[in-house]
């Protein structure tokens, strides 16, 4: 088929069924088909006959049957779709025959049974996809009105169409409406009538007997696979799986916080460059994983490439942020996707993109080599050595990895039905991956299988299930995850010459140079080079002493790049001059300070002219302290003493102990913060979560609708097979895939940005998915921790159903509030774990170093915690470490109150020392917890004094509790989690967060 019907297919698919389904159904006299679906088929000239078909010609009419307002070539395609989108989510539920009086007469027909007839206006519950947990919306929503949600619906849709001014049936205004209708459907613009209907918006069921999948998502992935069915020539899908890296080594080399976002952000860029040819010839709904719309970057696609109009976008974030609080600065997007495409088109597709990632690479490696030339004073286009190696280390470079597996492996012997599944060829793909010749494997030797392979009877006139294609759906995404696998561990590794000393920040390729000669010149004997004329004249692109190569200088030089990149496009956005984008790193010294900062403008204090801070540069705060004391006079003075220490830290030794002695009488405090934090948080088993992970599992039962589960288990205590079902696990789904994707999209680029930046000092370095980096003064560590964690999972044990600082956690959702807008979103789950390592490190340490140690953090917590765990390294200045890891839970709280306590101007600092002087020599806690927690209680109520002695005896108790719990040296366990509480309680932090 041509693009034209590729589009048009694709646009009937999205409105086949109205977003406001749920509260209408059953409700509505014309039926939920006949509403706004009928009315925007109309718009659009979908229910017109194509120009050969004379109307007079009854042989060709009954070719072209109108279907719910469709001809017949676009309706199958959508049908089919719509099947195929269903089954993987949802029984075809029973129908009665019954007879109903017309005006005709009385007639028969065929209609759901009552007991699976939802009235969910009347009873509007939402469950969780992945816990089973259901939320009644309070109140209901019968009150609203059938004809005016219908209206409301209708105009929102108009609008778009009007929007993105379609004409007729031209194929690129349709494309563009189907764009339009993707991105904002779910948008519904809030008003006076249909305030409390915006965010519910969003979540309105697919099926309201199953109410775990949006609309929204269904109809997702029906365009998908019409799409996918209309450009092949055999109406064929396949599901295409693609990776760019290595990801990991190229974000870790880093010198500086600046070099850490550039490699995450240009890796996240790097992936949306992949993913963009498969927007542009299908569609952005055709990518299943991860879930684009809302992305920043995708709709700046949407605008400039797309041409979707300016005002359509006017409400985004990333329309008003002029610095980078901006959320295009955000790395949204993971190294891979997964996409449904044309079976036969899969190997050009991932060619297409290989091919063009890599282009775009190289273009930005030119122009990395011509603003370094120029800027160094070289001639731009005679000096052709750095374009020579940049062209050279670039090659082969990001690696893409794919894997396609076609639908076709299972037939439908009913071609018409799309049932009784043939999957001997799928079963003869699978067993190389299992080694189980000639036997099921995979998906197709699970329980699940067992279950939904054949046809279940309802009772002997009716059909409860009948499986399709999309009920494999499980079984082809896992067999496309092991051929990538297996792609990735078979790839080839070219060697490339390298002469001469190699780039100062990663030791693999030569540094980019003017002069080959100059490669053999070794460090601190290098003169006029490129790099010594940039650290002289842009200091923030090299500094004394660095030689960068290709990927290195890129990343570099990213920040101004994309800065650059932004301005424009806000620019564009206004049809203005292009903007300044002011982009800030806060330094690791400045959020060292950042707390004691705060606490000083908190008490209004004055400088008093003891601080002369004119000569030095402000400096790049926290996003949350400017915002508490925007209106601070002080406020230039708290953004200068950083950067005046660090310039006389530079100057000599004697001009920073008075700096700093000035610094201490100012902000009144005996000694200042040289320690901050990095925090990196990751999802537990998210590899299993999206292959199907029993623990995030439902079964079908507990999705159903509470009305629902009577009627069925009514039959189920009598059928076997119905039984079975209802009890079967849920196997992975693409809508499954589209509500992980959707819940981390919502977790990494919203609730981690809230939770780290605005309830916290912290500053964002990179939240994509599963998995943020923050870097944290050290009195903000714990509390964000916990907070994070929680927000994951979308509960908050202390903060159950209400809401703490804007954000609301319950049940697996989260909500937050912005003004007047409370914005809506799924979480993970409670059955959804993360886990996340800490280093608490000298602001002076090796960067490279510490995120060595963040690292391995991290690894600890997932291997020695068990998951779901947490754990710290400090790392002393003096020398030495700290470590504690443990679960999540009691101990952290436990940890954060012996902060606080420790912290308090009433408890002695010999707490602690004085409890581990006698510590060694008491016998395992596990055979006298009771006399481990009598000594405790007496050293803790010896070195306090007031209020603090109350806190002495039940935190000595809960100390001994976990210690005694420890399945190693419960001693040793204790010791480290004192001496990291007293670490975290000196008085420098004192008064923060716990």
């Amino acid at each position: 088929m041509n693009d034209d019907t590729i589009w048009q297919i694709k646009l009937a698919a999205r409105i086949h069924d109205p977003a406001e389904k749920a509260l209408v159904l059953l409700r509505d006299p014309a039926g939920h088909e006949n509403g706004t679906s009928a009315a925007l088929k109309r718009l659009l000239g979908l229910d017109q006959l194509p120009e050969h078909i004379d109307p007079d010609n009854d042989e060709a009419l009954s070719r072209v049957i109108f279907r719910k307002g469709l001809p017949l070539e676009i309706y199958r395609q959508v049908q089919r779709a719509d099947w195929w989108a269903a089954a993987a989510d949802r029984p075809q539920w029973p129908m009665q025959e019954i007879t109903v009086t017309t005006k005709n007469g009385k007639q028969k027909t065929l209609a759901v049974a009552p007991w699976a007839q939802v009235r969910w206006a009347s009873q509007p519950v939402l469950t969780h996809p992945l816990t089973g947990e259901q939320y009644a919306l309070p109140g209901g929503l019968s009150e609203t009105d059938i004809d005016d949600i219908k209206q409301r619906s209708f105009e929102h849709f108009s609008s778009l169409l009007a929007k993105s001014g379609p004409q007729g049936n031209d194929s690129h205004d349709l494309r563009k409406t189907l764009l339009a209708f993707w991105r904002f459907g779910p948008e519904l613009v809030e008003t006076e009538n249909f305030g409390k209907l915006g965010e519910l918006w969003k979540l309105l069921p697919a099926d309201t007997r199953i109410p775990d999948h949006s609309i929204w998502d269904h109809l997702d992935l029906t365009s998908a696979f019409a799409g996918a069915f209309a450009a092949d020539p055999n109406g064929e899908a396949a599901l295409l799986a693609l990776s760019i890296g290595p990801a990991q080594g190229f974000i870790a080399a880093a010198r500086k916080m600046d070099d850490l976002w550039a490699g995450s952000h240009l890796l996240s860029r790097l992936a949306w460059e992949a993913m963009k040819p498969v927007c542009e010839q299908f569609g952005p709904d055709a990518i299943l994983f991860p879930r684009l719309r809302g992305i920043p970057q995708v709709d700046l696609w949407l605008r400039d490439k797309m041409e979707l109009p300016n005002a359509l976008f006017e409400d985004c974030d990333w329309m008003e942020g002029g610095t980078d609080a901006n959320p295009l600065f955000s790395a949204a997007l993971p190294n891979r996707f997964v996409a449904v495409v044309p079976a036969n088109q899969a190997k050009g597709i991932a060619e297409t993109v290989q091919n063009g990632v890599r282009k775009w690479l190289h273009e930005l490696g030119e122009d990395v080599v011509s603003r370094l030339l120029k800027e160094a004073g070289y001639d731009v286009e005679t000096t052709m050595t750095p374009y020579e190696q940049i062209c050279k280390q670039l090659e082969g470079f990001p690696e893409v990895h794919w894997a396609a597996v076609p639908f076709s492996l299972v037939q439908p012997r009913n071609k018409e039905k799309q049932t009784d599944l043939d999957v001997s060829a799928l079963s003869a793909a699978m067993a190389p991956f299992f080694g189980k010749e000639g036997a099921p494997c995979g998906f197709l030797d699970t329980p699940a299988w067992q279950a939904l392979q054949k046809d279940i009877a309802w009772d002997d006139h009716t059909t409860f299930f009948a499986p399709n294609p999309g009920v494999l759906y499980p079984a082809v995404y896992d067999l496309a995850e092991r051929v990538l696998a297996a792609a990735k561990a078979t790839r080839t590794f070219d060697q490339r010459e390298q002469k001469g000393w190699r780039c100062s920040l990663t030791g693999e390729t030569e540094w980019l140079t003017t002069d080959r000669g100059q490669l053999a010149t070794p460090p601190g004997s290098r003169e006029d080079t490129l790099w010594t004329r940039i650290a002289d004249k842009k200091p923030v692109w090299a500094k004394k002493g660095e030689h960068l190569g290709a990927l290195p200088a890129i990343k570099r030089l990213w920040p101004t790049i994309f800065a650059e990149e932004v301005g424009k496009a806000l620019a564009a956005g206004e049809r203005g001059e292009q903007k300044s984008i002011d982009r800030f790193v806060v330094s690791t010294h400045t959020m060292a300070l950042a707390h004691q900062l705060d606490q000083w403008l908190k008490k209004g204090s004055q400088t008093e002219g003891k601080l002369n801070t004119n000569k030095t540069d402000p400096v790049a705060l926290p996003r949350r302290l400017m915002r508490d004391h925007r209106d601070n006079l002080m406020l230039g003075d708290a953004k200068r003493i950083p950067g005046m220490l660090e310039m006389a830290r530079d100057a000599d030794i004697n001009a920073y102990d008075k700096a700093q002695r000035q610094v201490m009488l100012t902000l009144d405090v005996d000694k200042l913060e040289v320690y901050y934090a990095l925090l990196m948080m990751d999802g537990d088993k998210m590899g299993a979560i999206l292959s199907g992970d029993e623990k995030t599992a439902i079964s079908y039962r507990e999705s159903f609708h509470p009305q629902v589960k009577k009627g069925f288990d009514d039959h189920a205590a009598t059928q076997t097979l119905i039984k079975q079902y209802g009890n079967q696990k849920r196997p992975i789904s693409p809508n499954r895939h589209l509500a992980i994707s959707g819940a981390l999209n919502d977790f990494s680029q919203t609730v981690v940005r809230h939770v780290v930046e605005e309830e916290h000092l912290g500053r964002v370095i990179y939240a994509g998915g599963d998995d943020v980096l923050a870097m944290l003064p050290v009195a903000d560590l714990l509390s964000t921790m916990r907070r994070l964690r929680y927000a994951y999972s979308g509960i908050d044990p202390e903060h159950e159903g209400g809401i703490s600082q804007g954000l609301s956690l319950q049940k697996g959702f989260a909500a937050l509030k912005r003004g007047k807008r409370l914005q809506v979103m799924r979480m993970m789950g409670r059955n959804a774990t993360a886990s996340c390592g800490a280093v608490i490190a000298h602001h002076q340490a090796p960067l490279s170093a510490v995120m060595r140690e963040l690292r391995a953090a991290e690894k600890r917590a997932k291997n020695e915690g068990g998951r779901d765990a947490f754990s710290i390294t400090v790392i002393k200045r003096s020398g030495g470490a700290l470590f504690l890891t443990e679960k999540w839970g009691e101990p952290v709280d436990l940890l954060g109150e012996m902060r606080k306590f420790l912290a308090d101007s009433e408890v002695s600092r010999r707490a602690v020392y004085n409890s581990l002087e006698w510590l060694h020599d008491l016998p395992d806690p596990k055979d006298k917890p009771e006399m481990l927690e009598s000594l405790l209680a007496y050293q803790l109520d010896r070195q306090s004094e007031g209020n603090a002695k109350a806190q002495a005896p039940i935190l000595a108790q809960r100390l001994a509790k976990l210690a005694a719990a420890q399945n190693k040296d419960g001693l040793n366990w204790l010791q480290n989690f004192l001496t990291v509480a007293e670490f975290l309680a000196r008085e420098t932090r004192a008064g923060g967060n716990a």
